[in-house]
């Protein structure tokens, strides 16, 4: 099957042994093929406007923002519904989304369904409380989580129906 959405994410590898036993079972987007990661832009653009020129504007977009090191320092809640690691200092992601944002206006982070886009890495969400909790609880013993940003992700695929897949990656700039 072709895939429906694309996104916009950087991949955390560093906490893969902290939350992937956690995301296989709590994040539906693990059992895609996704991932640890800070979303960037979702959805992009559908995979049909993904094109040379698209991918130009992304490449050079994305090589404006400047290669950071960041922390993953605690777990927090979106309500009770969604348990996420926090990134310090989240500026970057915040800057690496306006930045796509600006240069592809229609395509709003989730679909403009959020006025304050939080950078985060999903743990699990939509699963009872102590779940959630014995989550948070035992990731929390791994952290801080350091990790070394310096490239932006973009996949494709189908929630729910088929594994997303890497369709391009493109470098951060240099270090300021």
């Amino acid at each position: 099957m072709e895939p429906t959405q694309t996104a916009l994410i950087v991949p955390i590898p560093e906490a893969e042994e902290a939350v992937g036993p956690f995301r296989a079972s709590l994040d539906r987007a693990a059992s895609w093929g996704v991932p640890a990661h800070v979303t960037v832009l979702y959805p992009f653009l559908p995979p049909q406007q993904i094109d040379e020129q698209a991918l130009a504007v992304l490449r050079d977009t994305i090589a404006g923002i400047p290669r950071f090191g960041v922390a993953l320092t605690h777990v927090d809640w979106f309500g009770n519904a969604v348990l996420w690691l926090a990134p310090q200092p989240d500026r970057p992601f915040r800057d690496l989304t306006g930045a796509v944002w600006q240069r592809f206006p229609e395509a709003p982070p989730y679909a403009g369904a959020h006025s304050d886009v939080v950078p985060h890495l999903t743990i699990g969400h939509d699963a009872d409380k102590p779940v959630l909790t014995h989550a948070a609880e035992t990731v929390a013993a791994h952290l801080p989580i350091n990790a070394a940003i310096d490239r932006v992700r973009l996949i494709a695929g189908t929630p729910d129906v088929s594994p997303w897949r890497t369709v391009c990656e493109f470098p951060l700039g240099a270090h300021p």
